[in-house]
């Protein structure tokens, strides 16, 4: 990450501050800051209109209609900031760091409370996500066939002290055509992007990063561009594990889901699984024989999944392989599986 942009988001978001967006709802619906609040200092028709305002008359006209829109707020916008902030420091920001984080700036800090904002707004801290993804991170790539239950496997490593990303767990989504099946609402692509860089920012650059093997979409959200890229050309371990365990644990996922989601499911993939492929399928489901069609659904999925990793450069992959159902036990020689420098890949 840009060295200057990283110092200014170290200092404003110190874990003390309050964080405090007063950008319109609307705004901060599409992305924000994880963990910030909403304060807006104008809602989204009375942003149109100073933004109208300052189009077609200036900025001083501007400025003066928004004090005329704000000033009946003021005093409802300095007990809400004193409310969320709970004695704790403010840190403000708008989109460019101007007028409306300047303005509740100077508001705040004449009722007395104490306030910092972000310089560049956030702008800067989107310019941070792009800087980091598009620095060489340290990145690990945990791939293996469907039903490899890789997210446990990734958790497992987590409690034995590894770095990990759960990208899945932060889209709320397991990848799959049926990867929405008991999963939360998708946050918007911009929020999980920062959900993403939070989660990298605060890790280690001289250790080993772990993240599961994806797609540049899970669900409706996708990695940022940068991060994508560097998944690609990443250092990887492939988990091999026997297909009746993986189908059984396709079946424990699943088996209980509503059978209107996974036909639904089944449905989605339809035309890369094939007309006939297809019907049974959904036989199979009809009839409650779970295990038959998840195990016809697998054979597809292990299909797809040899040709993406065939783009993965084999010399910088290594294979784990056993029939385990121990996960701990799994995670902890996968470690011991590892590179003894997190740089080396990207001098190769």
């Amino acid at each position: 990450m840009d060295s200057a942009i990283h110092e200014i988001l170290k200092v404003f978001l110190d874990g003390r501050s309050c964080i405090i967006d007063v950008r319109s709802p609307s705004e901060y619906a599409q992305g924000h800051i994880p963990g910030s609040q909403s304060l807006p200092l104008f809602d989204d028709a009375e942003r149109h209109k100073v933004g109208l305002c300052y189009a077609e008359s200036g900025q001083a006209a501007a400025v003066r209609l928004g004090l005329e829109l704000a000033g009946p707020k003021l005093k409802n916008l300095v007990d809400r900031a004193e409310a969320l902030s709970d004695g704790r420091p403010i840190g403000l920001y708008c989109w460019r760091g101007g007028m409306r984080s300047g303005s509740m700036a100077w508001l705040l800090q004449t009722a007395g409370l104490e306030v910092q904002t972000l310089v560049g707004g956030y702008k800067t801290y989107r310019r941070a996500l792009k800087s980091l993804f598009e620095s060489p991170l340290p990145l690990r790539v945990l791939c293996g066939p469907t039903g490899s239950d890789k997210t446990g496997i990734l958790h497992a490593l987590a409690t034995q002290g590894a770095q990990v990303v759960d990208l899945e767990g932060l889209a709320h989504h397991k990848g799959s055509s049926f990867g929405a099946i008991g999963q939360p609402e998708q946050p918007s692509n911009e929020t999980f992007q920062n959900r993403v860089f939070e989660a990298f920012r605060r890790l280690d650059p001289n250790q080993w990063m772990w993240i599961e093997d994806e797609s540049h979409a899970i669900g409706k959200v996708r990695l940022p561009d940068g991060l994508y890229a560097g998944l690609l050309r990443a250092h990887w371990v492939w988990v091999d594990r026997p297909f009746e365990l993986r189908l059984g644990h396709l079946v424990e996922t699943y088996g209980s889901a509503p059978r209107e989601l996974l036909r639904a499911g089944i449905e989605r993939i339809r035309r890369r699984l094939g007309g006939k492929d297809c019907t049974f399928a959904l036989d199979y489901l009809d009839r409650g024989e779970l295990r038959e069609c998840a195990a016809l659904l697998l054979t597809y999925y292990d299909r797809t999944y040899r040709e993406g990793m065939a783009k993965k450069n084999p010399e910088l992959g290594v294979i784990w392989s056993g029939d385990s159902a121990d996960i701990a036990s799994i995670a902890r020689q996968i470690i011991a599986l590892e590179p003894t420098n997190p740089h080396r890949h990207f001098h190769e």
